[in-house]
């Protein structure tokens, strides 16, 4: 492991605040579009990739407010991106130990459930 300088630490830290901010705000786009749909989950999957587009772009638009808005870093979709599909793990793992501690550690393949 390397020694981070001290402006190297302010620049991640930094970093990882901008990433946990854009994934918040997607959150609570995606969170009030589908809780306004009727049935509160979306009809079909081009549906889905739509919203989740329109979050993203949202989400982005906010962060940069105080930029102009006509480029989007790919950096910033590639890390939310990586944040959203870790979000998606951390869910389904405690998911998994929900279920492990449901069945009493048994040796019950969960994936099969």
């Amino acid at each position: 492991m390397t020694d981070l300088t001290l402006d190297e630490m302010i620049e991640e830290a930094a970093r990882r605040e901008r990433s946990n901010r854009i994934l918040e705000r997607y959150n609570d786009f995606y969170n009030a579009e589908v809780s306004g749909l009727s049935h509160g989950m979306p009809t079909s999957m081009e549906q889905l990739q739509a919203i989740a587009l329109d979050c993203a772009l949202s989400a982005l638009r906010c962060e940069n407010l105080n930029h102009e808005f006509s480029e989007v870093q790919t950096a910033d979709i590639e890390d939310l991106i990586e944040r959203l599909y870790q979000q998606g793990k951390d869910y389904l793992d405690r998911v998994r130990t929900v279920q492990e501690q449901a069945q009493g550690h048994s040796k019950t393949d969960l994936d099969a459930l």
